[in-house]
């Protein structure tokens, strides 16, 4: 089969005129040659490690697990680091987050003038851990391995496994 050399449609052998665009074509045309087939494990992975790294923070518990879950992906060590990674930093937050509750609450009751204060600390912290949470998934994006201190090292020997 021939190409038209002007719009790149298929032409039929022994055909003078193209059917799309009308112009003369030649025997002389180039072949219509495949486009090469995707390199192997690209097709069935559908996104690259980086930005399932960085989605695997996303919500966290939920894409950390799903990342863990769904078949191309477990089996990669880079994003298997930041789904665990994801989901020990989620249950270290709900961690904190209960501990600081029942720390206002124990405050709020006899002295009920540290609320405001509390609250505010409250905000700072939970902005910081925010923030950080946007941190690491620019991390993962940049295919970065950034370890937090104490679950980075537990992430990674889960993600070895």
């Amino acid at each position: 089969m021939a190409a038209c050399p002007k719009c790149g449609s298929v032409v039929s052998e022994g055909v003078t005129f193209c059917s799309v665009c009308g112009s003369p074509v030649t025997m002389a045309s180039n072949p219509v040659v495949p486009p090469p087939p995707p390199p192997p494990g690209a097709a069935s992975a559908g996104m690259t490690s980086n930005v399932a790294g960085a989605l695997a923070y996303l919500l966290g518990l939920v894409t950390g697990i799903v990342f863990l879950v769904l078949e191309p992906y477990n089996r990669d060590r880079f994003v298997r680091f930041h789904a665990f990674q994801s989901v020990f930093y989620c249950i270290a937050l709900i961690v904190f987050r209960i501990v600081w509750s029942g720390f206002v609450s124990a405050l709020m009751f006899p002295l009920g003038f540290l609320w405001t204060i509390c609250s505010l600390i409250g905000t700072l912290v939970y902005l910081a851990f925010f923030i950080f949470w946007l941190v690491l998934m620019y991390k993962a994006y940049n295919n970065e391995t950034y370890k937090i201190p104490v679950i980075g090292d537990w992430a990674a020997r889960q993600a070895a496994k």
